[in-house]
Formats: structure tokens, C-alpha cells, sequence
């Protein structure tokens, strides 16, 4: 299978992409560069920059959002961690994966570094998501019950992308896939609990793809079999996936086109439910005040890892779809303000928490992965019971984002860094990459200096 992926990678870097697929991948470009530069001046990246002094202020790629040059592998790391922080970050809802994080930081550090034109950049994305998406979608849902799937399948996609832009031919590629599925790592119990873990998940994979892959441009090999053997990757990681089926459309449908834009700036499993919300309060033009009881029902994953009914901090807000639906409500979104510690303890947002009833939802259940999916009932002081079910979350492929919607939250969440007119100048650039002779002169110019005095959100 690996020798197949390999090939494939091979063929997209000599091949030209079609002008859909194109446009698809300066999307996730944009997204992306929307992630990464409000995480970047906050910890963990901040923190990192300091832990790994000797990288910085050397080195042909760039850190996120000021530009200081550090190694490929360094920069890589740093800016995947910034880059899954703030939770903005776009989903492969399939796979149970956010493949923008290590595969676009992987493959800018090493475009910025071999001076590799924004074409090339734009086939290495597209590597990078095809072949990940499409390995994180065969393990799930068994996959996910222990491991973060950005951890471990995010090592595909760096390696992949990675390979595109070295222009390895078929064999290294798959040499440099086999090697990332030996260092696939990240246990999903480790953000179950207010800790750094989940964006090192992210560094992790995007430096063990990118280093996979300038070691097999020097020869270095790997087991071949090691994904789909007996005692490989899929058995260890999942439970009987389908390869052959995973790969059959590879290279005629693309996952890349079937990605979730993150709407909320939370995590990915609260959605639903607080769409569904939003929904029957628009709908019915209902205030805050008028609510005595909320039940919300998701699928299994959603409840388990966004179950906390009293979050404290703005890392356990981010995963408690109670407050996250909540406060929704009473402000009208879950943006960058949502979790200070003044929304945090909002009395209006703590009333609703109380009145609401967290379950798993049977149908949820049973469309999850493909559909994530939320019913919310309101009932209102004069006995109206009010009950809305979403099937597909507001930026899914279902209900998407259009490119305004996505310039929008990429003006929002990168201006107050970088400063409206670098910002602007970014993002034409991000939207004609494919004319871009250098990645290394792509405008990055920031306003704001990143210390390791910020803190986060």
C-alpha cells in the first residue's frame, strides 16, 4: 500500500492540479495562516521559542508571525503547535483529523528553506491531505477511543507533503511514509485534562514527517509492509481498516474539497450542538432570559470529550459544550473572547449551564464519523419546547464557509497580530499562490514581537 501512496505523491508533484483543487488548497492556506498567527504569540509557541533557543536566528524557514528564521524541522515544530492552539484549525470529519496543522507547517518550513515556488507548495498540500485524510478515515472510529488522530496520522501527511516539495520519486516516498508510521505518536486521554499536550501532538508530527522525509532523500529506508502487514500500523492502531477501499477513488475524488472550516473557536465537537442553538434562537427570536431548560444530545465522542459541566479555565472551556453552547447564547458566538475569565464566570452563561442536560444521542451515534451531528431542545418559561437537530455542522462540506466567510474569520483572527495592512497583503498573496516564484518571499510582517511572557487565549 505504501509503495501505492508513494506513487501517488509522485504523480501529483509532476502533474498539474485541476483549478477546483487548486482553489481548495489556497483555502487551507488561508485557514491555516487564520490558526496559526494568534497562536503563535500565546503559549505553547511562545514557550517553545525559549526551549529550543539555539534554533532560532538560524536556518532558511520562518516562524510564525514575525518571520525570524529558524531550521525546517524547528520551525515546523513550532508553528504546527501555534498552528492547533487556538482551536481554529480545519477538520477532516472522516478521519476525526485536522490535517492543516502538520501537513501545511511541514511543508512551509521546507518550501521557505529549498525556495520552492507556491505551485509546488500548493501539490504538496494536496499530497499531504489526500494521503493522511484518507489513512486517518480507515482507522476511525476505533482509532480515536485512545489516540489523537492529528498525533499520529498528521505524520503521514508532513512526510507526504514534505516528499512533494524534495521531489522524491515514488520508492523514497514510500520509504519516508513508512518510517513516519513508526514515529506516530499521541494519546487522546492526554487533552482530556487542562495541559499543553494537544498542540504538541501537532509539532510532533509535523517535525517526525519532515525529518522522515529528508532521510529518505538520503537513502534512508523503511519497512515497506509496515502499514497494512500483519502486526503493522492499522492493526495496532485500528480495528480491520480497509485499505483497498480507503485508496480506491485516490487521485479522482479528493478529500481536500470535504474539509470543515472551523466556524468557533472551540473544539470541533461542541459544533453541532451549539449550531443547533444559535439555530432555534434566531429562529425564534428567543432571549436568554425565557430559558428554563436545555438538553443537548451528540454522539459518544462529543460527550466524552466535551462533557465538563464546570470548566474553570479557558483550556477547559474550549472542551465543555455546555459552555460553549451556553455562551453562545447569551453573546451570540464562541469567538477569541469567548473564554476570559469574565465570560468564563458570566452569571446569565452559568444559569443556562445549570438548566442543561448533556446525553448521547442514539441517531449522532450512529452517522458519526461521517456526520457530526447535535439535537438541542429549549424549553422556555411559558411551556414552548423548541427542539432543533443539526446534521452537519455550520463550515462542514454539508453547510460551508464561502471564501468571504473565510477571508472574515482570517481578517479577525490575524489583524490584531500582524496589523490590517501586513494582514491584507498576506492574504492576496495566500489567494494567488500558484504565481508565487519563491515561498521564501511570501510578505510576513508582523507588528507584534511573540515573548515568553504571553499567555494564552
Amino acid at each position: 500500500m505504501l509503495r501505492k501512496l508513494g506513487a501517488y505523491a509522485a504523480e501529483v508533484a509532476a502533474g498539474t492540479l485541476p483549478d477546483e483543487i487548486q482553489h481548495a488548497a489556497k483555502q487551507r492556506a488561508v485557514d491555516w495562516f487564520a490558526t496559526t498567527v494568534p497562536g503563535s504569540v500565546v503559549a505553547p509557541a511562545t514557550l517553545l521559542r525559549d526551549a529550543l533557543e539555539e534554533d532560532p536566528g538560524r536556518g532558511g524557514a520562518r516562524l510564525i508571525p514575525d518571520g525570524v528564521l529558524a531550521t525546517t524541522r524547528t520551525a515546523a515544530y513550532i508553528n504546527a503547535a501555534a498552528s492547533h492552539t487556538v482551536e481554529f484549525d480545519d477538520i477532516y470529519g472522516p478521519g476525526v483529523y485536522h490535517p492543516g496543522v502538520s501537513v501545511i507547517s511541514a511543508a512551509l518550513a521546507i518550501a521557505e528553506d529549498r525556495h520552492v515556488s507556491g505551485e509546488v507548495f500548493l501539490k504538496a498540500i494536496v499530497a499531504g491531505y489526500e494521503i493522511s485524510d484518507r489513512i486517518a478515515a480507515a482507522l476511525q472510529p476505533d482509532h480515536y477511543r485512545y489516540f489523537h488522530t492529528t498525533g499520529t496520522i498528521g505524520t503521514f501527511g508532513s512526510a507526504a507533503a514534505v516528499s512533494v516539495i524534495l521531489g522524491l520519486d515514488g520508492t523514497q516516498t514510500a520509504h519516508a511514509l513508512a518510517n513516519s508510521a513508526t514515529f506516530a505518536a499521541g494519546l487522546k486521554r492526554a487533552f482530556l485534562a487542562d495541559s499543553m499536550s494537544k498542540p504538541l501532538h501537532a509539532a510532533h508530527a509535523a517535525e517526525a514527517g519532515l525529518t522522515a522525509a529528508l532521510g529518505a532523500s538520503k537513502g534512508v529506508t523503511g519497512t515497506l509492509e509496515v502499514l497494512d502487514a500483519p502486526g503493522g500500523f492499522g492493526e495496532a492502531m485500528g480495528v480491520g481498516p480497509d485499505w483497498e477501499a480507503a485508496f480506491t477513488d485516490l487521485g479522482k475524488a479528493y478529500t481536500i474539497t470535504r474539509v470543515t472550516i472551523k466556524n468557533h473557536g472551540c473544539c470541533g465537537h461542541t459544533f453541532a450542538a451549539v449550531d443547533a442553538a444559535l439555530d432555534i434562537q434566531r429562529q425564534h427570536n428567543l432571549a436568554t432570559e425565557d430559558i428554563v431548560r436545555i438538553s443537548a444530545g451528540s454522539y459518544s465522542n462529543a460527550v466524552d470529550v466535551t462533557g465538563d459541566m464546570d470548566p474553570q479555565t479557558e483550556y477547559e472551556g474550549k472542551f465543555s459544550l455546555a459552555y460553549c453552547l451556553s455562551t453562545a447564547l447569551v453573546h451570540g458566538s464562541v469567538r477569541m473572547d469567548a473564554f476570559t475569565p469574565e465570560r468564563l464566570s458570566d452569571p446569565e452563561t452559568r444559569r443556562l449551564i445549570s438548566t442543561l442536560d448533556l446525553y448521547k444521542d442514539k441517531q449522532a451515534d450512529e452517522e458519526f464519523p461521517n456526520q457530526r451531528g447535535a439535537i438541542v431542545e429549549i424549553e422556555t418559561k411559558d411551556g414552548q419546547v423548541l427542539s432543533h437537530r443539526r446534521r452537519a455542522r455550520k463550515g462542514d462540506p454539508d453547510d460551508p464557509l464561502s471564501d468571504q466567510d473565510l477571508e472574515a474569520k482570517y481578517r479577525e483572527l490575524v489583524a490584531p497580530v500582524m496589523g490590517d495592512a501586513p494582514t491584507e497583503v498576506l492574504l492576496k498573496s495566500l489567494w494567488s499562490l500558484e504565481t508565487l516564484a519563491d515561498m521564501a518571499e511570501l510578505p510576513m510582517v508582523a507588528s507584534f514581537t511573540p515573548t515568553s511572557k504571553a499567555s494564552s487565549g
